[in-house]
């Protein structure tokens, strides 16, 4: 794999608080990486880092191979989009866009190009001459990228640039910025807390928890086998179920709830239960069972389709299922 950037033995420490805990992390040039995990994870202060703003108390940080630990951000070729945008608010569009080039020496001619293809690749190019209080938050975002992009960077870095719009422009934009990133073949490394963006915007996917990396590879891999508990739970498995061969945990989308007694046509899960809630959510079911596993009491949910699910309420009895292929056994 070409790494765009590196980090190796990175640490992090503010007073007695370890933010990033002696991470290695390899970012492939030309792809989307996501930085993913619960506030406090680190993967904040880890795009700072790499951005430069902020210096690690031990480790190094390549980029392109070559040590950039103690590089100032302004020569490290990368550009930012915050969670806030910061557009200046008395420039026009095409000037917000301009600013980082002319700070670099740029020549006005070749600003001007670069502003009219960096816009015309987020389809704002009629919108040149207006001001920032004119256009949308989504029109606004766009101009942010806009303008981190015109200066062609080796790494573009993003802030959770998307929690700040509503849902239907957080879905657009997640397929505009992937959309984006095939297009110029940049190297993007996006911080994010949602799963979902990060399952259908990136490449590889990093998941991190008190400053450590839990997991990282392609979507599929780490949603389709998570290596732990934590993984698994942020990943949204919800059920768990302690064996003799250890801890397993299955979707409930793969949990299969049957009336009376049964048993897992390939040897998989089954175990006897009790419906506690039926919850119809219009397409689907979520159905809630209690039973029992080797520690005791324990909820398992099943989340099928409602058109084709068993009449069930509170209080059937009734048998927990899930195929082997579905069953993934955590290391904790």
């Amino acid at each position: 794999m070409n790494a765009a950037a590196q980090f190796r033995s990175v640490t992090q420490v503010f007073g007695d608080f370890t933010a990033v805990d002696a991470i290695d992390l390899d970012i492939p040039a030309g792809k989307l990486t996501t930085l993913l995990g619960p506030s406090g994870c680190g993967k904040t202060t880890s795009l700072r880092m790499l951005a430069g703003y902020t210096r690690p108390t031990s480790g190094t940080i390549l980029i392109d191979g070559a040590d950039a630990t103690t590089t100032p951000p302004e020569k490290r070729g990368r550009g930012r989009v915050f969670q806030s945008y910061a557009l200046f608010p008395h420039m026009t569009v095409a000037d917000n866009v301009a600013y980082g080039l002319k700070l670099r020496g740029v020549s006005k001619a070749d600003r001007n190009a670069r502003v009219a293809e960096s816009l015309d690749l987020v389809g704002l190019g009629h919108l040149a001459a207006r001001k920032p209080r004119a256009l949308s938050g989504g029109q606004q975002q766009r101009v942010a990228l806009a303008r981190a992009i015109a200066i062609r960077p080796k790494l573009l870095l993003l802030d959770e640039p998307l929690s700040n719009l509503d849902a239907r422009l957080r879905v657009q934009m997640r397929a505009e910025i992937r959309r984006i990133q095939h297009e110029t073949g940049l190297t993007v490394v996006l911080v994010t807390h949602d799963q979902d963006e990060a399952l259908e915007m990136s490449d590889e996917m990093v998941l991190m928890r008190s400053g450590r990396i839990m997991q990282q590879g392609a979507p599929a891999d780490v949603f389709g086998s998570p290596a732990n508990r934590f993984v698994a739970d942020f990943l949204g498995y919800e059920n768990f179920v302690q064996t003799n061969d250890g801890l397993l945990t299955v979707r409930p989308e793969h949990v299969v709830v049957t009336p009376g007694a049964a048993q897992a046509s390939d040897g998989g899960l089954s175990l006897p239960g009790t419906v506690r809630d039926v919850a119809y959510r219009g397409v689907d079911l979520l159905i809630t069972v209690e039973t029992q596993d080797l520690t005791g009491a324990i909820t398992l949910r099943s989340d099928v389709r409602a058109d084709g699910a068993p009449r069930l309420a509170p209080g059937d009895a009734v048998t927990v299922a899930a195929s082997s292929r579905h069953l993934v056994a955590l290391t904790d």
